[in-house]
């Protein structure tokens, strides 16, 4: 039976609609299920319900065969994992953010403060630019830094803006579009090929059914 990983969040409400477009009917309120681990489809297929950050883990280390994964999520864990699929669901971008007017170069000997998630990524965008920068991780909320003082911009994700709006913050600079990724396991994918890619073909066609709904 092969597994998959995939993430509890923003992502799984997408997830479960595209996988129910490819024959696997996941429960409707899997946010108000306790169970972690559940099977679905013909042939049966063990779901494995992860933090979104642990899902290149997950993959990585042959826990799960595949996965479903943001793209934010890994390029920061530079995870070596298989990504054969973008499947083009929880669209957004991620972004350099502050306050209206906001400047990201800092006079004199002043250092730009980021507040992120994501500090690797933080780290090699600023530097790409030629600027040092302190990045401080934060695990949520990261549109109260500027507000309290505890960083002059974030770097986030955006959907719609509404909550960088609500929070007096504006979009300074784009890093790059994200989107769900399907994730595969290098060993797992010599062992299992056909298995994965009957599943990834499934996948495909899922994909262009949700296109054709739109």
């Amino acid at each position: 039976m092969l597994s998959v990983a995939l993430p509890t969040g923003r992502l799984l409400k997408p997830a479960r609609a595209l996988l129910s477009l490819g024959g696997w009917k996941l429960p409707v309120r899997l946010e108000e299920r306790r169970r972690l681990i559940l099977e679905a489809g013909k042939p049966p297929t063990r779901f494995i319900f992860v933090k979104p950050s642990d899902v290149p883990v997950y993959v990585e280390y042959g826990i799960a065969d595949a996965g479903i994964a943001g793209a934010d999520v890994l390029w920061e864990s530079m995870a070596d994992v298989l990504e054969p699929l973008d499947l083009e669901i929880g669209r957004c971008r991620l972004v350099v953010a502050g306050r209206n007017g906001q400047s990201l170069a800092i006079d004199g000997t002043g250092t730009l403060r980021v507040a992120t998630k994501y500090p690797r990524l933080t780290r090699e965008h600023f530097h790409a630019r030629g600027q040092h920068v302190e990045v401080i991780p934060l695990g949520g909320s990261v549109e109260l830094a500027p507000q309290l003082g505890l960083a002059d911009v974030i770097v986030d994700l955006v959907e719609s803006g509404r909550t960088l709006a609500e929070n007096g913050l504006v979009v300074l600079e784009e890093i790059g579009a994200i989107s769900a990724r399907w994730i595969l396991n290098r060993s797992r994918m010599a062992m299992c090929g056909d298995e994965i890619e009957r599943m990834t073909d499934r996948l495909s066609r899922a994909m262009l059914a949700m296109r054709r709904k739109k």
